[in-house]
């Protein structure tokens, strides 16, 4: 016969018959004593911060289950040197609670948990010690549940972290739904969005009035604008003059003479020109000069319009200013052209050294001269520079002479320049060209 299990008592009053609670008060003892989600305690001996000892009375032990009978008893959780005998063992976390219900808090409303000291202000009242709740029971290291104390856990959070925002209130549904609604754009909190302006009061007639005279311009202002306005025109207008003069005209004075040259050698070539008397404006011959790359067709006469501001150099041949011609066996081949502007054939001629060639071609021969003098400076009206015996020039005797005749300084027409040459060959074009053109 088996013994009976320990703990177990035979006759009709003991467990077999009432049960594992049919002592009286076990049933109502262990019904106390079943977990509550506020007063269950959790491993570590944590109790609740609104928990009193001594409100609570001891609970009597209950009479062992039959379905205990043959198992280890159950181990009470450790309990805290400072927890009174008679507490249960629960604890409850406040910020979990709230965490796990409200979503986070910030962490200047966090609580601190049970168990742990919290700081006490001067100026709260310090209870008398009969009247202080009994020091929660410290928390043991438990590696499976805490794995370091929350003090160091909230002493390592940033101060410039974000604070959690508050709480959602309403059910988990609505809370979720605040989640994620917070990184949106409200409607209407754009910084974009301006306010509306308000509705413009409407003025009378006479505050119109003075309104359109005040934003209406002074006289002083529109004349200055006016004035304003003028010398802008005249400055753009000056710079297209002088765009005009120092860079059109050459052009234009190149194409026209580079299209004379063109006609000159074509008409010797065909023999259609005869030697004699050439009308003002008709191009008779052409001058080189080798070290300034100068190549310009002569005219006949000095007309502004008709010879040199078209590029072409010309010839001293009417009235009181006649010269000879190249052709001629005695006398001052003597010739004028622009220094600036309108091809500038003459512009470098103040470089030219003595010696330097100077050749003069025509229909039936080139005249080579070769530069003697300068004459740096002398007033327009000064014509014995163009004498059968040019007067500075330093020749004292009739001969074959040429002059150079321009303005100065560069771009006036204040003063003339003059340089001479005097003739040291003539070549028929039959035998070819001169030394001074070859090389």
């Amino acid at each position: 016969m088996t013994a009976g299990r320990p703990g177990h008592a035979a006759g009709p009053e003991g467990p077999d018959a009432h049960g594992a609670y049919g002592t009286d008060g076990a049933f109502v003892a262990a019904v106390d004593g079943l977990a509550d989600p506020l007063n269950d305690p959790l491993p570590g001996g944590h109790t609740s911060p609104w928990f009193r000892s001594d409100t609570v009375p001891a609970a009597e032990p209950a009479a062992p289950s039959s379905y205990d009978t043959g198992y280890a008893p159950r181990q009470a959780p450790p309990q805290g040197p400072q927890q009174p005998q008679g507490a249960p063992n629960e604890w409850y976390d406040p910020v979990g609670y709230q965490r796990d219900w409200y979503g986070p808090q910030e962490p200047s409303a966090r609580r601190a948990p049970a168990g742990l000291a919290s700081p006490v202000s001067p100026a709260d009242p310090v209870a008398p010690a009969e009247e202080r709740a009994p020091a929660p029971a410290p928390v043991p290291d438990t590696p499976d549940l805490h794995a370091e104390p929350r003090t160091e856990v909230l002493a390592r959070i940033p101060p410039e972290t974000e604070p959690d925002p508050a709480p959602a209130p309403g059910g988990r549904a609505e809370r979720r739904r605040a989640a994620k609604g917070r990184g949106r754009r409200r409607p209407g909190t754009a910084p974009e969005q301006k306010a509306a302006p308000a509705a413009a009061v409407p003025m009378s007639r006479v505050e119109a009035r003075r309104a359109a005279r005040a934003a209406k311009d002074s006289p002083a202002v529109i004349a200055s604008r006016a004035v304003g306005e003028v010398f802008i025109s005249l400055g753009v207008l000056m710079l297209l003059f002088v765009t005009y003069q120092l860079w059109w005209t050459n052009i234009r004075a190149d194409q026209i003479a580079g299209k004379e040259t063109n006609r000159i050698q074509d008409e010797w070539a065909n023999g259609d020109r005869t030697p004699g008397v050439f009308a003002p404006g008709e191009g008779f011959a052409i001058m080189h000069i080798p070290k300034l790359d100068v190549v310009a067709p002569i005219a006949e006469g000095i007309d502004k319009e008709k010879v040199l501001d078209r590029g072409m150099i010309g010839h001293y041949g009417e009235g009181k200013l006649k010269t000879a011609m190249p052709s001629d066996k005695q006398g001052n081949f003597s010739v004028a052209g622009h220094r600036n502007t309108h091809g500038e054939p003459f512009r470098y001629i103040n470089k030219l050294k003595p010696g330097d060639p100077i050749v003069v071609e025509t229909r039936d021969a080139y005249y080579t001269y070769e530069m003697a003098s300068i004459l740096p400076q002398t007033s327009p009206s000064n014509i014995s520079v163009i004498e059968p015996i040019p007067v500075g020039s330093g020749f004292t005797k009739p001969g074959r002479y040429l002059t150079l005749t321009t303005c100065t300084p560069e771009f006036t027409s204040t003063y003339r320049l003059i340089v001479w040459g005097k003739m040291v060959d003539e070549r028929p074009r039959s035998e070819g060209k001169p030394d001074a053109l070859v090389g």
